[in-house]
């Protein structure tokens, strides 16, 4: 009998937030990534009677949810009829409840050799602030938090 290796899955990362349109703002600019564009879909679910009108916004001259927004990597495959990205992505969804306790899971963004400082300045001119400096004899690196107050880590 033959072993087949099951194909690896896809995902995405999915973050709690008060405001997910403008986390989906600050970290495809802090990734350089590119909000998915979700209009054609919605206003196909509109048209069907499938999604009220109250579920949306407007996002950037574009309608789009309401309650959740992703950002991709441009360089990534997406889904031209919906929008949907189909390789690395963040899912912003709106939740009722802050943020109270460290994050059990956070992204290191990696700026390049000698890099460090002007990323940290950058995100910090986007929004984020800086929570500590660290330097271990393992390496050092800025442990900083987005304007939700999500940490991750500027290595």
């Amino acid at each position: 009998m033959t072993q087949t290796t099951p194909a690896p899955l896809h995902w995405k990362l999915v973050v709690d937030a008060g405001h997910p349109h403008a986390q989906a703002d600050f970290w495809a600019a802090a990734l350089h990534y590119v909000a998915e564009d979700n209009d054609a879909l919605i206003q196909r679910l509109l048209e069907l009677g499938a999604l009220p009108r109250e579920a949306t916004v407007e996002y950037h001259a574009r309608l789009a949810f309401r309650d959740l927004i992703a950002v991709r990597h441009p360089d990534d495959p997406y889904d031209k009829d919906s929008g949907t990205g189909l390789g690395r992505r963040l899912l912003f969804q709106r939740v009722p409840e802050a943020k109270t306790v460290k994050n059990r899971l956070h992204l290191d963004v990696h700026a390049g050799d000698g890099q460090r400082a002007a990323e940290v300045e950058r995100l910090t001119g986007l929004g984020a602030s800086v929570l500590r400096e660290v330097k271990e004899q393992g390496g050092e690196w800025v442990v900083m938090a987005d304007p939700e107050g999500n940490e991750f880590c500027v290595q």
